[in-house]
């Protein structure tokens, strides 16, 4: 019961939030629902739900009652969607939160090329990285590859000193905070000293077939067309691949995102997945979410209003 109703039962106080028609109360091992039918029914089998989570060994979060709810309106299962776990590592189940993350992953597990596109704090990195250990641990793949494109966020970095490494180390370093995360840290440096798992900017690629891997490719949005289309005729047999990034947060100087145009280019086309993410997706603080909303609507108004000056002008 502790665990179903959360601290200081911040669990309840979301249900209730959740479910305002109805009146949730807690009495020893005991909960009764007051309400409409059809509500009553919702949060019983909700909370039923939640209950067989925690039986399978999930420790619920916050997103488990508030997507939850989500979920059981359209009528699906809640454990279906987020009770299934990716990876366990370091005390810690990786697993997803919302059911826009638990589609992103299905399409990881059942199509060759995945793009994962959202913005951020919606986990299309994370979880990436996630079904890749993971892959990696049941031996389906032999190595795992993780690159991204050297493209400063809007900011001049000039020279940077040290070696070609140490150079090329700041822009890589978000991947690496997630594999120490999932993996043991004193494992990482070996795996990485072997080539079993590969971190690497994106020009590296070139000229290369990479088979019976795991490549993920971070920031995407940051590609020309060019290095798109060279990133992707890398897949070799046995690999999957695995493209992320926010298409509204490209720090090219001029040229269109490769991102943008392969997702138009590809889209439809066998065994490749365009998962579209978005702010009800964001696992970080909840004001992230709202955030990302305030900056979407401020783009559509200067888009709308650039379009109606390009009216006026013609």
């Amino acid at each position: 019961m502790v665990r179903l109703l959360g601290p200081q039962d911040r669990f309840l106080s979301s249900l209730e939030l959740r479910y305002p028609s109805v009146t949730i109360r807690s009495r020893g091992n005991a909960i009764s629902i007051d309400g409409e039918p059809d509500e009553v029914n919702r949060v019983e089998g909700h909370i039923r739900e939640l209950i067989d989570m925690i039986a399978n060994g999930v420790e619920l979060a916050d997103s488990d009652v508030t997507e939850g709810s989500t979920i059981t309106r359209n009528g699906g299962k809640v454990a279906d969607v987020l009770g299934e776990a990716i990876l366990s590592a370091r005390g810690k189940t990786i697993r997803p939160k919302t059911a826009g993350q638990k589609n992103y992953i299905d399409a990881i597990e059942h199509t060759t090329i995945t793009f994962g596109i959202g913005p951020a704090g919606t986990g299309k990195t994370y979880l990436a990285m996630a079904k890749a250990v993971q892959a990696l641990q049941r031996k389906e793949v032999t190595r795992i590859i993780l690159t991204r494109p050297a493209v400063e966020a809007g900011e001049r970095l000039g020279f940077l000193p040290g070696t070609l490494t140490e150079k090329i180390d700041p822009y890589l370093r978000p991947l690496y905070d997630a594999l120490n995360d999932m993996m043991d840290p004193e494992l990482v440096p070996k795996l990485l000293a072997t080539g079993v798992v590969e971190v690497a900017p994106l020009a590296y690629m070139r000229g290369r077939t990479l088979n019976d891997s795991y490549i993920i490719l971070d920031e995407a949005q940051n590609t020309t067309p060019q290095q798109m289309k060279m990133f992707l005729t890398r897949l070799g047999f046995g690999s999957k691949m695995v493209i992320t990034g926010d298409t509204t947060q490209v720090d090219l100087p001029s040229e269109i995102s490769g991102l943008k145009l392969a997702t138009e280019i590809l889209d439809g086309m066998d065994d490749v997945f365009v998962a579209v993410l978005t702010s009800a997706d964001v696992v970080r603080h909840t004001l992230v979410g709202k955030i990302v909303d305030a900056y979407t609507r401020h783009e559509q108004e200067l888009q709308a209003k650039a379009a109606g000056r390009k009216r006026g002008a013609q």
